[in-house]
């Protein structure tokens, strides 16, 4: 059985991802991501089979349509798993996400898209440092970064290809993008 690896995501709008980037451009010695694969993810499906690829794209619309669009920015960093051994720096978003996520995942597991039984943290990743590292030096200079606004009024569905995109990182494909209700 063919399956794909695939998230639920909100990305940011160029203009944001460029506000990030002009933030981190200065600051050398981390392993920064590459702006274009910023997201915000609401749920990791690692094996989505292709039979389902439907159904899956039915039932998150169905529940996207159940969340109003809103308006979100990003501020205050944190580390996963924590500061002392970070392997991943993010930026915080200044609105719950949970209610969404919840939401995203109930629809994917209720066709077969298992998600991952994390517990959801909502965050944009923007580093991944090559080993642990003590990251308190650079959330304090990540905590003084803030957004400007944007509007949420979609959610997409991506395909991720490992080692299919540049310097072998993970190739993203946008699958649907599936509108929130507008107010």
């Amino acid at each position: 059985m063919t399956t794909t690896r695939m998230f639920v995501a909100i990305r940011p709008p160029v203009s944001i991802r460029e506000q990030i980037a002009e933030f981190l451009a200065p600051r050398d010695g981390m392993t920064w991501i590459d702006p274009q694969q910023w997201h915000l993810t609401l749920a990791f499906l690692a094996a989505v089979p292709a039979h389902r690829e439907d159904d899956l794209v039915d039932a998150i619309a169905r529940t996207a349509v159940r969340h109003n669009a809103f308006d979100m920015r990003l501020s205050g960093a944190g580390a996963f798993p924590n500061p002392l051994e970070a392997r991943v720096l993010w930026l915080r978003p200044d609105v719950d996400l949970t209610a969404l996520a919840t939401g995203v995942r109930h629809a994917a597991n209720s066709v077969g898209a298992t998600p991952d039984g994390q517990r959801f943290v909502g965050h944009l990743s923007v580093a991944r440092p090559r080993r642990p590292i003590d990251a308190r030096r650079w959330l304090q200079v990540l905590d003084t970064f803030g957004s400007d606004a944007w509007p949420v009024t979609e959610i997409e569905l991506i395909a991720s290809y490992l080692g299919e995109g540049a310097r072998r990182r993970p190739r993203h494909e946008v699958v649907a993008t599936l509108p929130l209700a507008q107010q």
